[in-house]
């Protein structure tokens, strides 16, 4: 039996379509690479080190927040969108950035907050100083009931009432997060003028998309009315859990307003949108949010960072939605985030981490989508463990110890095993250095051949010369839990990718003919036989 050479379409996407299956590295800035001795990590510190996130053969690299802000939430409470926090530089450092970035063939990805900014911001200063004015009307604003409560029953993210008093205007502001998070009003069209007037100042610097911050909390219900209590179920560690929260996230008017910002973004050909959604509803906003080619390229899902256990069944939900019909989006998938738990953590259950890693890896770049690959999971990072008296994140000492928070997620990178804080900065960092993470560090993995570092550079150039997997339609199998195995077909080609997610080793057989081209912690050549934690990418022979 021998390969067949199929006749496909163009390996390589159109110019305007490179995100289409791309590969896009998302860095956190407090927490990459301090070059100013402050303990916090800079965009100088991303610039430095752009040749290591190139090496990794990545797409596109997605900054969080770095713009001016108090850090009540780290960057995510905006004081002015068009410029940078004295703390991670300038904006002569960010076009540094961008510079040296696409010298390297890199695209640039930033954090866009539009649901909210900081009560430091000046529209939010202006908007609370009397109930007349041009900004009046730019938050969302609300008299107290008869008895002085809030206006209604909508709780916070992160804890207790979504509604603060304020004495200069005598009425309550909406929060959806921190009460130094006030929501922005996007109903008011000057609202949105401002903000696409703040995406704009970005493109013409360069940038070459946007991630949109919990982008489903961008409206909220005009009438205001009370959210209904949640179904049955689920855990619940918030006020936020008890609630269907249907009126102040998840309105029906955002679609039209993200196909104003994908009017704009077409202005700037070959720019990149993606949507970050969560919620009960967030497989339909997805949809809604990416649908017709005219609003978002994609969106980026919370299925996998919430999930507490990689299933077969959880791949298959996941990607279930994204069958590729006419006028759906395309999705984007991540494992590990800022914002969640880092997944070796979450998922390997006891079993080895350098092998759930591994697998991991082969399994995220065998989805259908986009990959957003976290710093740190292409050296197999676990969750790093952080004491409570230096915990920052207003939501882990809120819910403390009932959620693992997200302090652990976002612990300084390690660059050599050997230097002061695993020569992230000279200073103490602002969250301190796990000590299973500096044998991890980049040095020691670059001079090991057989390191996941070596293997996520290996397999992301194959993701690349692969447009069955890139491009291609997916296919779930029929597989005795708990083995995943499903197709990515594209231009008559046809790749199998088989992982066994459980504790004990399976078997699984291929039908006809089939040539092993990837696979990790295997025992042998052999496919039949499938050790835990192993996984296995082959090519369909013709016979």
């Amino acid at each position: 039996m021998t390969a067949q050479s199929p006749e496909r379409p163009s390996d390589r996407p159109a110019p305007a379509d490179w995100w289409r299956g791309a590969v896009i590295h998302q860095i956190y800035p407090r927490s990459y690479a301090d070059t100013d001795g402050d303990g916090v990590g800079d965009l100088a510190g991303i610039t430095d080190h752009l040749d290591h996130i190139a090496s990794l053969g990545v797409d596109a690299v997605w900054i969080s927040p770095f713009f001016t802000s108090p850090m009540k939430d780290f960057g995510y409470d905006v004081a002015d969108y068009c410029d940078v926090d004295p703390v991670f530089g300038t904006l002569a450092d960010f076009d540094r950035l961008i510079d040296k970035a696409h010298g390297l063939g890199l695209r640039i990805i930033t954090d866009l907050v539009l649901a909210h900014t900081s009560d430091q911001h000046a529209w939010f200063r202006d908007s609370r100083q009397a109930r007349t004015g041009p900004k009046a009307d730019w938050y969302v604003w609300a008299e107290a009931k008869a008895d002085g409560s809030p206006p209604n029953n909508w709780q916070s993210v992160f804890a207790g009432p979504a509604w603060t008093w304020d004495a200069r205007r005598g009425q309550y502001y909406l929060h959806n997060f921190l009460p130094e998070q006030p929501q922005l009003n996007l109903h008011n069209v000057a609202v949105q003028d401002a903000l696409l007037d703040a995406a704009r100042f970005w493109l013409d610097r360069g940038v070459d998309g946007f991630r949109f911050d919990a982008i489903n909390f961008a409206m909220h219900d005009p009438l205001l009315r009370d959210n209904p209590p949640a179904a049955p179920g689920g855990k619940r560690t918030r006020p936020f859990d008890f609630q269907s929260r249907v009126h102040n996230q998840s309105q029906p008017q955002i679609p039209d307003f993200l196909a104003r910002v994908r009017a704009l973004m077409d202005e700037y050909p070959g720019r990149f949108s993606v949507a970050e959604v969560v919620g009960e509803a967030a497989e339909a906003e997805m949809q809604a949010f990416t649908a017709d080619d005219r609003r978002l390229n994609s969106a980026y899902g919370f299925a996998y960072l919430y999930a507490d256990e990689l299933t077969p069944e959880l791949v298959r939900r996941a990607n279930a939605a994204w069958d590729g019909r006419p006028g759906q989006g395309w999705p984007s998938w991540a494992f590990s985030n800022h914002d969640a738990p880092r997944a070796v953590s979450r998922w390997r259950q006891g079993r080895d981490p350098d092998r759930f890693a591994r697998m991991a890896m082969l399994l995220l770049m065998c989805l259908r989508g986009n990959v957003f690959l976290y710093q740190g999971e292409e050296l197999g990072l676990p969750q790093g463990d952080v004491p409570f008296d230096r915990l920052v994140d207003p939501e882990a000492i809120a819910n403390w110890p009932e959620t693992l928070g997200r302090d652990g997620a976002r612990t300084p990178m390690p660059w050599r095993a050997d230097a002061p804080h695993a020569g992230f900065s000279i200073a103490e960092p602002w969250l301190p250095v796990d000590p299973r993470h500096p044998p991890l560090a980049v040095d020691r993995q670059e001079a090991d051949r057989s390191s996941i570092l070596h293997l996520t550079r290996r397999l992301i150039a194959f993701r690349k010369t692969e447009p069955a997997l890139r491009l291609g339609d997916l296919r779930m199998l029929d597989a005795p839990d708990p083995i995943l195995a499903f197709e990515r077909a594209w231009g008559g080609e046809v790749l199998t990718c088989v992982f066994n997610l459980g504790h004990e080793t399976g078997t699984w057989r291929p039908i006809g003919g089939f040539a092993l081209l990837e696979s990790v912690n295997l025992d042998g050549p052999a496919p039949e036989r499938l050790p835990s934690l192993s996984g296995l990418i082959g090519r369909r022979l013709a016979i």
